[in-house]
């Protein structure tokens, strides 16, 4: 049975703080980088896991509104499920957190805080549900994790376990 929407296709128009606020996180990343930040990875790992995980982050999300049709709680359109704005702004705390969390948790904290505040602000204007925004923070972490798992293996990064050979003996390092 075809899923049938029940929105009103009203026009809007976006204005609110959130609009704004899910590029902070990600844009912090780069602006950390960029100004000579400790990251955990060097530009090249950065870009390519950064873009496969906005690869995977987009397929799932768009890929699920498409699919799901569900119809917004301001009646708007048929592509609440789920949140985009919530999604990228997850995606983009989970990217500054794993490049910066070694330099400062609070970074990460940061990062999460203004993702969490996008969430609350996209159902505090009545655009999503709670489930919405939810999935979305979920999709944005996850991706993120996928991200960094495919693109090390496209780009032949393995930071987990190093192993070191010298006259000495052998080291084994194994990152948990």
């Amino acid at each position: 049975m075809p899923v049938v929407c029940v929105a009103q296709h009203k026009p809007y128009h976006g204005d609110g703080i959130d609009d704004y606020l899910r590029f902070v996180p990600v844009v912090s990343a780069y602006a950390l980088k960029a100004a000579g930040v400790d990251s955990h990875s060097p530009w090249k790992r950065l870009l390519v896991n950064t873009a496969t995980s906005f690869a995977i982050d987009a397929a799932f999300t768009y890929g699920l509104k498409f699919t799901v049709k569900s119809t917004r709680p301001d009646g708007t359109d048929c592509h609440s499920f789920p949140s985009g704005h919530t999604s990228f702004a997850f995606f983009g705390a989970a990217i500054l957190d794993k490049e910066f969390r070694r330099v400062s948790p609070w970074i990460s904290v940061a990062g999460y805080a203004v993702a969490a505040v996008t969430a609350v602000d996209r159902v505090r204007r009545n655009r999503h549900h709670w489930a919405d925004v939810f999935a979305g923070a979920a999709i944005g972490v996850l991706s993120v994790e996928a991200g960094y798992w495919l693109g090390d293996k496209i780009t032949g990064w393995d930071d987990d376990v190093s192993l070191a050979v010298s006259p000495m003996g052998v080291a084994l390092v194994v990152e948990l």
